[in-house]
């Protein structure tokens, strides 16, 4: 048999017919479901956290989501609407409405990495934003480098709800104990100065 020159070699090669390459009858489009970008918008949500650690009471119900910022160094030893001293290393945080003590477990919406605070201050005002963190409690999620992260918050009104994988405790994020107040002593009683008798005439 003769070697096929490159002429009959050209002419074997056919061209590719130009169009989709997917099979007459099938839609073009995904029917995987589009992301959703809304996490901004404060309100309740399907997206429920749940640490998946076996034994878990099931996933928690979310109470809000949105924006989480912070606030640190400018703020601390201030007094909070709540009348105690803020301090940015404690786990605790503002919310506009809900009690002060409530607990609160804070997921991270980006990394999922979780926080349990207590409410102990009012705020945040911004649009979009539904909880302050402590400088503390940002850094146990990671917000601190961002400045403002999303979030879901659950309220922790049960002992054995889980926050961060753990369980919560009673003690978990409770108000801390009132300073007693030292007794006074009670100030001296002054001594009225001897008056001496009148002397009759």
């Amino acid at each position: 048999m003769p070697p096929a020159t490159e002429a009959t070699a050209d002419a074997q090669l056919k061209p590719l017919a130009r169009g989709l390459a997917v099979p007459p009858g099938v839609p073009a489009r995904s029917n995987v479901p589009s992301v959703r970008y809304d996490l901004a918008v404060s309100g309740t949500g399907e997206l429920t956290p749940d640490d998946g650690v076996p034994g878990d009471d099931g996933p928690r119900e979310i109470f809000e989501r949105g924006g989480a910022s912070w606030y640190g160094i400018q703020f601390h030893q201030r007094k909070t609407a709540s009348g105690e001293r803020f301090d940015m290393t404690a786990m605790t945080a503002a919310h506009k409405t809900l009690p002060f003590n409530t607990r609160v477990c804070v997921r991270s919406l980006v990394n999922g990495s979780e926080v349990l605070v207590r409410i102990n201050d009012r705020g945040p005002y911004a649009m979009g934003r539904v909880i302050d963190l402590s400088r503390a409690a940002a850094d146990r999620i990671g917000l601190t480098g961002l400045g403002i992260k999303q979030v879901a918050l659950s309220i922790v009104d049960r002992e054995g709800m889980r926050c961060g994988g753990l369980p919560v405790e009673a003690s978990d994020a409770q108000a801390p104990a009132p300073v007693a107040d030292r007794a006074r002593a009670p100030a001296p009683a002054r001594r009225k100065a001897a008056v001496p008798p009148r002397r009759r005439r």
